[in-house]
């Protein structure tokens, strides 16, 4: 228990122990449950999973609804700090990977190893002004006509290639059946993806000189399907402004998934690449 939240974890495969360095994995919104196929492949090591707070089985009782990133920081400094066995090894997809990078900065002795797997943090990017304004039409799309609508305008976004122009702006309204989900409005607005209880994850500002001088060693990676679109033009416009190059994965932006979401990638030949970054 912490100050305001219940912070629940799962130890993995091996039991925690002096000597044996665990790997954790963390994400943002995705709780727990999306790791389950990629800590299949590593039966060898403790893995460490978590649910953030408010979401999954992780509950807050500090009225808050925002995802900040400096909070779960603490959250994951909290958990690391419980296994009682020294610093981890960590790999964070997406927001969770800009919630390491907070941990990173903060708490740098807590991690040996970060492997940040496509963050959005959008600070970084040349059109830094016109993403954020992609980032509002899409919330705006999703308060308006509900999930479908708002996941056919992430897909959309998320999907685009290069910086955001006036041709993107200038889009209908992408259409959730194009995507095969429903266009029927259930009247909820809080997604933790959609909504603006995420906002702060991508606007969040990492401290690039802690992160130069931390003596973890950060990794960015990017999936070799991303491209050029939103979330490898961030990683890759990050590790820049820290002075690292990326590392390649498998896949794409869920890459590590197997059946979890629905959006399963290649978690065999990622938990290879994993494996060999991590040495």
């Amino acid at each position: 228990m912490l100050d305001g939240a219940d912070i629940v974890y799962d130890v993995h495969n091996q039991p925690l122990s002096e000597g044996r360095r665990p790997l954790m994995m963390i994400g943002q919104p995705m709780d727990a449950s999306g790791f389950t196929t990629l800590l299949s492949f590593f039966p060898d090591r403790t893995v460490v999973t978590y649910d953030p707070r408010g979401l999954g089985r992780s509950t807050r009782s500090d009225g808050g609804t925002e995802n900040r990133p400096e909070v779960q920081a603490g959250d994951v400094h909290a958990v690391i700090e419980a296994l009682g066995v020294g610093p981890v090894d960590l790999f964070a997809s997406s927001g969770g990977a800009v919630t390491a990078l907070a941990l990173v900065a903060g708490f740098p002795g807590d991690v040996v190893t970060l492997v940040a797997h496509e963050p959005p943090a959008i600070f970084a990017l040349p059109d830094v002004e016109a993403a954020k304004r992609a980032c509002d039409a899409m919330t705006e799309v999703y308060l308006a006509r509900g999930w479908g609508y708002g996941m056919a305008a992430f897909i959309a976004m998320t999907s685009w290639t290069g910086e955001f122009t006036e041709e993107y702006f200038a889009q209908p309204v992408a259409e959730p059946g194009q995507f095969g989900m429903p266009a029927a409005d259930d009247g909820k607005r809080d997604d933790p993806l959609l909504s603006e209880r995420s906002r702060p994850v991508i606007d969040y500002v990492p401290d690039v000189a802690a992160l130069r001088d931390a003596s973890t060693r950060v990794v960015f990676a990017v999936g070799e399907e991303t491209g050029d679109t939103f979330t490898g033009r961030t990683v890759r416009a990050l590790a820049g402004r820290v002075g690292s190059g990326v590392t390649v994965f498998p896949s794409h932006h869920g890459g590590f998934l197997g059946g979890e979401h629905g959006y399963a990638g290649e978690p065999e030949a990622f938990a290879v690449r994993l494996r060999e970054v991590l040495g």
